[in-house]
């Protein structure tokens, strides 16, 4: 899709600060809530507890936009209250459909567009890792069937699950179809079901190997179906709650999943200049709990700062490619990319919207042939930043299954590292190249030569105005003093990077100044090798990266930093 449609916003999520009684008590929270409803004249119903600690707050669906801002104003005037923020929308990230078989999948072997992936399965195949995928749901298709694992649907309203309840633990997919124009929000459109779930699983964990339909990336890996997409799209308060459940967190009223997640797919996303608290902790914890998270950039050919989760933290950003290796002509781009990978052009920038004319060139997977409900299986071709992703997420089940130690930060580390530049072009910012899972995979596991031992912290770490901050390497297992050509490899994301002055700092604290400011320097984001002699430092102990913003008007983040000896 190129733009996004105007939902109306019809409920929020309300952050009370710790050892307040709202935070631990739902009578309090109620309590306040039918308070803020007597002062705004508005019919406010505490709806639940989020699995974060937020209280979801219902509007009711005849809340004008000054409501909401009169709402959000009167909570956020309270001192209780340390963050209310709308539950927002977030869409399928996907575009159009078109066909079969695996001599089709462009996006796993050509040399030029793809990713390199049938060199990494004697490595790793994806076997005893759980793939969450967060999106429509389900649509019965035997080429995933042996694969698909229970799952959940975490759409808590009736009419947008379209299955006569809320929240249950069957996670077919009902359909996603609109009927009319404006029906989701000034500017939707009436469309048929995506059965975009679906799509997503078959890139990841297609069965292979069983003479027919496509081969999945980690084929060998579970998928659980995670229901947050219904009619007119998610609410960020359900995908939250999604996201903590599927990473084997606690959520309120619903039993534990038996079998976590250790890779999240979220090609899914909103118009949103920063991430929501909601989004962000729910986030935190799945790392936090071992589970790497993947989201889609988006398509609206812009900068994915301005859309949510892509602009999270602790995520893998993912940009689209075409066949050809250049930025496909929808996808965002921007500092916030950590990674490309192909997402495929069912038609060309300049061809009519919603046509297919170039299917041979979309990413074919696992789909269903019903307008509306389920009904029979079907393959089709489809584009978007929505395919790029479940590339990302099967590769780090690779990953997973090939060196089961692997943390999400050392994941993320080994897929930036191990990409390959764009043969073709790209505007605004791709992130570290297409994504190369031989290559990756190798790396992990050893079976390549390394360059030297590299430690790598991959934990971002915000840059502020004004503001110093530091990143910390602990070097192990070395013998004797660091090499005269030590290795520093830089990944930071920030806007008008003259602000900054790096630095690398010995365990003894001796400073070895990497980059010095400029005030002419007004290009984005310091991605860089830099070599020292360190050759009179003890390598074992803690070395640290120091960031110093010595301006305002711009920031950032350390994204990732590593040493090589």
């Amino acid at each position: 899709m190129a733009g996004l449609p105007s939902a109306p916003v019809e409920k929020v999520i309300v952050t009370y600060k710790s050892r307040t009684a709202e935070a631990g008590s739902n009578a309090a929270a109620k309590s306040d809530t039918a308070a803020k409803a007597k002062q705004t004249g508005e019919a406010l119903t505490f709806e639940r507890r989020l699995a974060g600690g937020a209280a979801l707050v219902d509007l009711g669906d005849t809340a004008t936009k000054q409501d909401v801002t009169d709402v959000l104003a009167a909570f956020r005037a309270d001192p209780s209250v340390a963050v209310a923020e709308p539950d927002i929308r977030a869409y399928p990230m996907a575009v159009t459909p078109n066909d079969t078989d695996y001599a089709k999948q462009w996006d796993l072997f050509e040399p030029t567009g793809g990713m390199n992936v049938p060199g990494a399965w004697d490595k790793g195949t994806g076997s005893g890792v759980t793939v969450a995928v967060i999106d429509t749901g389900y649509a019965a298709h035997s080429d995933l069937a042996a694969n698909v694992v229970p799952g959940y649907d975490f759409i808590s309203t009736s009419a947008d699950a379209r299955d006569g309840n809320g929240r249950d633990a069957d996670a077919k997919d009902e359909g996603d179809w609109n009927a009319t124009d404006n029906e989701c929000g000034f500017g939707s459109k009436a469309s048929n079901s995506s059965w975009h779930g679906t799509h997503v699983a078959g890139t990841i964990g297609a069965v292979t190997s069983n003479a027919k339909g496509i081969a999945g990336i980690a084929y060998n890996a579970k998928i659980q179906p995670v229901r947050v997409l219904g009619k007119c799209g998610g609410s960020s308060a359900d995908i939250a709650d999604a996201i903590t459940w599927a990473s084997g967190g606690n959520v309120p009223g619903v039993a534990a999943n038996a079998t976590p997640a250790k890779v999240i797919n979220l090609s899914l996303g909103g118009a949103s200049s920063t991430c929501p608290s909601v989004y962000q902790n729910a986030i935190n914890g799945a790392v936090q709990r071992g589970t790497t998270v993947v989201v889609a950039a988006g398509n609206s050919n812009a900068n994915a700062s301005g859309f949510t989760p892509a602009n999270c933290a602790n995520v893998i950003n993912v940009a689209s490619t075409s066949r050809e290796g250049n930025r496909s002509f929808y996808s965002n781009f921007g500092s916030v990319i950590d990674v490309s990978a192909p997402g495929g052009e069912t038609r060309r920038g300049t061809d009519t919207p919603g046509t297919v004319t170039t299917p041979e060139n979309g990413i074919l997977s696992t789909l269903n042939a019903g307008s509306t409900v389920q009904a029979g299986e079907n393959y089709k071709p489809y584009q978007g930043t929505s395919m790029a992703a479940p590339h990302i997420a099967g590769l780090a089940a690779l990953l997973k299954s090939a060196k089961t130690t692997l943390t999400p930060a050392e994941i993320e580390s080994a897929i930036k590292a191990n990409a390959r530049p764009l043969p073709g072009t790209c505007s605004g910012g791709c992130g570290t190249g297409i994504a190369d899972a031989t290559k990756t995979v190798n790396a992990v596991t050893g079976t390549t030569p390394p360059a030297g031992n590299v430690f790598t912290n991959a934990t971002n770490v915000t840059i502020s105005d004004n503001a110093t901050v530091s990143s910390s390497l602990a070097v192990t297992g070395r013998t004797g003093n660091a090499p005269a050509a030590l290795k520093v490899g830089v990944d930071i994301k920030h806007t008008w990077r003259g602000d900054l002055v790096i630095d690398l700092i010995a365990p003894d604290g001796t400073v070895r100044n990497l980059k010095t400011s400029s005030g002419s320097d007004s290009a984005d984001n310091v991605l860089a090798t830099y070599t020292v002699d360190a050759s009179s430092e003890v390598a074992n102990g803690t070395w640290k990266l120091q960031v110093r913003d010595v301006a305002s008007g711009d920031t950032g983040y350390i994204d990732s930093w590593s040493l090589t000896f």
